[in-house]
């Protein structure tokens, strides 16, 4: 049995990273590190900053780092804090809110790799350490980059999006 994966290190800072909707994205591992098998992603989510809920044909995992995460599974609210970590199979309807006042950082995996090309796709590039004017981007959401971020995430990469309930007046 041959394996094409060879090992592969990234520093503090020099992964590629992405501004997505308001929030700092670092592919860690990409599809083409680790022959297909996987992606990771390190996440900076604003506060206040939410992943709608969603399914896809991948499997996802999530370890928290830093801060406070609501995340919704199915129809199950769980609140997720620094150690915290979520094995998410794909099919499971999922979203995920930062419900805290500072920032979150998480670690993503996806299996198989290729999720994580939606950030790089989607996102615009920075560069770490960021400058004064890569910082005041955190939180800063362009609605034609939602609509960007939906029609790929709907398209390219297979999700489905649980719209809200419509309110009864």
């Amino acid at each position: 049995m041959t394996f094409n994966i060879q090992a592969s290190l990234v520093q503090p800072g020099k992964g590629s990273t992405y501004l997505v909707l308001g929030d700092f994205y670092t592919l860690l591992a990409e599809g083409k590190d680790t022959d297909g098998k996987y992606g990771l992603v390190e996440a900076l989510m604003q506060p206040q900053s939410t992943v709608p809920s969603h399914i896809h044909d991948g499997d996802e995992a999530h370890y928290i780092l830093e801060g406070e995460v609501e995340y919704q599974l199915d129809e199950q609210t769980i609140i997720a804090s620094a150690g915290t970590f979520l094995n998410i199979p794909k099919g499971q309807w999922h979203g995920f809110k930062n419900i805290g006042s500072k920032p979150v950082k998480l670690l993503m995996w996806v299996t198989p790799a290729g999720g994580e090309q939606f950030f790089a796709e989607v996102g615009h590039p920075v560069n770490l350490p960021l400058s004064e004017e890569e910082r005041s981007l955190f939180g800063t959401v362009n609605p034609a980059d939602i609509e960007k971020a939906i029609a790929l995430a709907v398209t390219k990469y297979g999700l489905e999006f649980k719209l809200p309930a419509a309110e009864n007046s």
